[in-house]
């Protein structure tokens, strides 16, 4: 007899299996390079050119700035000169956005800021390297340690009448307004009180000495980490939103309960 070979089946090798080891084989590379790629990254130092020099803050000014205060800080038509103004005054104005001023108006609002932290330190050292003004002040007086009953008091005295006892700021006149202060750094209110901004007034240290200015920061800066003590606070705009909220709501509901039992009696 012929003697017969059986043969072995072999399973057949699914189509998508060359792509799936493909795809795994993509996976693993890949997770191993991000992971190498991350391991270097966290032991070299950073190499971002993050230096900027006072000759970069003059060629910033003058593509960006010149247009409306001249090439020699003199100003124009458009712009006041920034003699004596400081790099305080760069600060404040540029990180709250407000320069580039984007069009004339009664007051330069608050807008996105336009250029990175560097920059603006860079302007400000071109500026101050130019024509000296306020500067920078000591960590301690921006810390929020200070007397914040004095500060409250101070604040109440002096700014009160503008940004409200609360910091929630207030209309002026001729379209002009005194800004809320919920969301102010405290290096931008030192910087409001030494530069006199808009229509505020400069508090130099004979109207307010550095610990007073100290202590109506730590004031603001407790408004803002801390809720109304009164319950809701309508806005802190005052006897007008709370008189609103009164009638409104209070008479309002007594209307209401008036037509009911009228309703009810009928």
């Amino acid at each position: 007899m012929a003697r017969t070979t059986q043969r072995r089946n072999h399973g057949r090798r699914s189509p998508w299996a060359a792509a799936a080891l493909i795809g795994i084989g993509l996976l693993i590379t890949g997770g191993a390079y991000a992971g190498a790629s991350a391991a270097m990254a966290s032991t070299t130092e950073p190499t971002i050119n993050s230096a900027l020099t006072i000759d970069d803050g003059k060629k910033l000014f003058q593509a960006n700035c010149a247009t409306c205060h001249g090439l020699d800080l003199q100003g124009s038509l458009e712009g006041p000169a920034l003699y004596g103004v400081g790099e305080l005054s760069v600060h404040f104005q540029m990180s709250t956005g407000r320069m580039p001023l984007q069009m004339q108006g009664p007051q330069a609002p608050q807008k996105p800021v336009q250029f990175t932290d560097e920059q603006i330190a860079a302007i400000g050292a071109y500026i101050q390297s130019t024509s000296p003004g306020p500067s920078f002040p000591a960590d301690a007086v921006l810390d929020g340690e200070g007397d914040v009953a004095n500060g409250g008091e101070l604040f109440r005295i002096n700014c009160a009448m503008c940004h409200n006892v609360a910091g929630a700021g207030g209309a002026l006149t001729e379209g002009k307004y005194a800004p809320a202060l919920h969301t102010t750094t405290p290096l931008n209110m030192y910087a409001a009180m030494v530069t006199g901004p808009q229509n505020m007034p400069v508090f130099n240290d004979l109207n307010l000495t550095l610990e007073e200015k100290r202590d109506i920061i730590s004031y603001l800066l407790y408004l803002q980490e801390n809720e109304s003590a009164g319950g809701f606070s309508l806005g802190s705009l005052g006897p007008v939103s709370e008189g609103l909220f009164i009638w409104i709501f209070g008479i309002g509901s007594l209307i209401a309960i008036t037509v009911w039992i009228t309703a009810k009696s009928n």
